[in-house]
């Protein structure tokens, strides 16, 4: 690894998960400038992410993947678990996630969007991408199944965000990782199968909302 010269070095590519991370990288700039990071595109087309220097990063063989060298080079992989160390040691005025220690109900609910888009919008998402926009052979099953299963999960976020500008915090919300975690996969809806947010007129409105804050806008060049 060459010489640092940045605090933290993100390996990510421009996807979803990638850009979650880098989203709030960008977010944290805004409110600290000290808080930079150097990029280390991968192409993953290449199968780069399953060669044994970055299998030492993630065992997983995914990105995004984070090196902290302010923290002596600590490495922190998934994205969910990035954005969580990056508030847990860079936000110490929580304006991106809830103090546990005062309001530990609201601190629950943002884990809870974040894990139901880590492990529900995410993969059911992702699958329906692969079906309807990426395999090599039509699968019917598969691309309704997983269709199917996205449009649902779309109706809970709708549900949601009815009367909400934010999926947590009290009256209307406050922007928080809740939000940098779900975004990036329903604004890249097309890819899924999924043509227009219409249907979900309070998730459409939400994504444009997102859109709109300038460190969303960096975020989502990050690694192109």
């Amino acid at each position: 690894m060459s010489a640092p010269t940045k605090p933290l070095l993100l390996y990510t590519a421009p996807s979803p998960n990638g850009f979650q991370v880098s989203i709030l990288l960008e977010e944290l700039k805004a409110i600290n400038p000290s808080i930079d990071y150097d990029v280390h595109k991968l192409v993953l087309s290449t199968n780069v992410q399953k060669e044994p220097w970055f299998i030492k990063l993630n065992p997983n063989g995914r990105i995004p993947a984070l090196v902290d060298h302010l923290r002596d080079d600590f490495v922190v992989f998934e994205s969910a678990a990035i954005l969580l160390y990056l508030v847990h040691n860079y936000d110490k005025t929580r304006t991106f996630w809830f103090d546990p220690a005062k309001d530990y109900n609201t601190y629950s609910e943002m884990l809870q969007w974040i894990f139901f888009a880590h492990s529900g919008v995410g993969p059911m998402q992702g699958q329906s991408a692969h079906f309807n926009t990426f395999a090599s052979e039509d699968v019917p099953y598969g691309k309704k199944r997983y269709l199917d299963e996205t449009k649902r999960l779309y109706g809970v976020l709708e549900m949601r965000l009815k009367d909400r500008d934010w999926l947590v915090g009290p009256g209307r919300g406050k922007y928080s990782l809740a939000d940098t975690k779900t975004f990036p996969w329903v604004y890249s809806h097309k890819k899924a199968g999924i043509e227009s947010l219409d249907e979900w007129p309070a998730v459409k409105v939400w994504v444009e909302r997102n859109e709109a804050r300038p460190a969303t806008q960096l975020g989502l060049q990050v690694g192109k």
